[in-house]
């Protein structure tokens, strides 16, 4: 079996060409993680912002790595971006960057996610900041449906959604807005911090999206996982729930099954992002002895996988992402998607950063079909599955017209191809 290695992001593994071409999703991408390199610099300079370098051959060399020690070193890359993205027009640009760059690759349906409260200031606020990144996919999606191609059925349309991140973890410096809360809350414990932070971002952005008719569609939170417990968070994420808010959570990442766990059980997560430690006995922790993982990893892991699969909770899986922060993962072969799909779990493959992972979602499907031998059925499954799993902002009726449409799409290109390969 060949494997992709994440050093080895030149060389395009089989069915690219295909897979280029079939409609697709990405449900995990960060707007922050996956600027254009030309537009970071432009933006820093705009911003007043020092950056390492300033040609996109020496970020790639000094920030956005092939490989970095662990999830915070991954993390620190994102000290360059988000400051860069403090204007409603930084934002909007991004945003419509980002909506073109997936559409170039036919992903035909995005999730942008991002922290609104890092990127808040004296004059832009939580319903500014996301307003700005629906006017740049929403001009992405005006344009594609002018086509001709879209016009007369040929191809699907743009459909996009906004997801808002709070942070499990931040400090004063992080933006102008922790710095404010670190003041106001002054006397306050760390989680307690967090966990107002959270509430309020709940709050303001059930706001933005009844008040002003945002796509914004689910809450998440991310960040380090260690020592910041999903616990922490969880008011914010009932409220999220009570006003029919969808959520979905960074777990598994850089801790072990018991952050799934708490995602699923404390937070009611509807989908997990990452979720790459799901079968990680040895990262366990057996802090009560009578606890079911205490006594039986081996059953609590299973059961675990079991109700995540029953339930149909959704797995966001970022492998180039995971392979650059998990040091015991050098090949694709070695990230657990292959038990995923064995034990028949709902997932999805996803960029998570294309900039810091230099990464797209063709890339992703291509080494993973060839790292893991995906079938055509396989292949069929893990696309579709990111179409029937998003968390669409319109109707049931209007999503089920829209998957069948997209549905429909691949199959005719599927058969196109398959009609050429067989005549050639």
């Amino acid at each position: 079996m060949q494997t992709a290695h994440v050093t080895d992001l030149n060389a395009p593994p089989s069915r690219a060409d295909l897979i280029g071409k079939l409609p697709k999703t990405d449900l995990h991408v960060h707007l922050d993680g996956s600027l254009r390199l030309d537009t970071l610099i432009e933006l820093a300079r705009d911003a007043g912002l020092e950056l390492p370098s300033q040609t996109p051959e020496g970020l790639l060399d000094l920030v956005f790595k092939e490989r970095y020690d662990d999830l915070e070193d991954y993390l620190r890359a994102f000290s360059y971006t988000s400051p860069a993205l403090c204007t409603p027009e930084a934002l909007e640009r991004a945003a419509y960057e980002l909506g073109a760059d997936n559409l170039a690759e036919n992903v035909c349906y995005v999730e942008v996610r991002l922290a609104p409260q890092l990127h808040t200031g004296p004059d832009l606020d939580i319903a500014g900041v996301l307003a700005a990144v629906d006017r740049g996919l929403a001009r992405v999606q005006r344009e594609h449906e002018a086509t001709d191609s879209v016009r007369n059925g040929a191809e699907p349309p743009f459909r996009y959604g906004i997801i808002a991140c709070a942070l499990r973890m931040f400090g004063p410096g992080h933006s102008p807005y922790y710095r404010g809360l670190f003041t106001a809350l002054h006397g306050w414990t760390g989680p307690e911090i967090h966990a107002a932070a959270s509430l309020s971002l709940a709050r303001s952005v059930v706001e933005a999206r009844d008040r002003l008719g945002l796509p914004v569609v689910a809450f998440d939170l991310a960040g380090a996982e260690a020592g910041n417990p999903a616990a922490v968070h969880r008011d914010a994420f009932l409220y999220a729930q009570q006003h029919f808010l969808m959520k979905t959570i960074h777990a598994g990442e850089a801790y072990g099954p018991e952050s799934i766990f708490q995602a699923i059980t404390l937070l009611q997560a509807d989908r997990i992002g990452h979720g790459t430690h799901l079968y990680a006995t040895d990262r366990l922790r057996h802090d009560n002895p009578d606890s079911a993982a205490a006594r039986d990893p081996e059953r609590y892991i299973r059961s675990l996988a079991q109700y995540i699969s029953d339930r149909r909770i959704t797995l966001e899986v970022c492998i180039t992402s995971n392979l650059q922060s998990i040091q015991r993962l050098e090949r694709f072969s070695d990230h657990p998607f292959g038990r995923m799909m064995k034990d028949r779990l709902s997932v999805t493959l996803c960029t998570d950063n294309r900039l810091m992972s230099r990464t797209t979602v063709t890339r992703e499907i291509a080494s993973a079909c060839e790292a893991f031998e995906l079938s055509l059925e396989d292949l069929r499954n893990v696309i579709i599955y990111g179409f029937k799993r998003s968390f669409y902002p319109g109707s049931y009726i209007e999503k089920r017209a829209y998957v069948r449409r997209v549905i429909d799409y691949y199959d005719e290109v599927v058969a196109a191809e398959t009609s050429d390969v067989a005549s050639s």
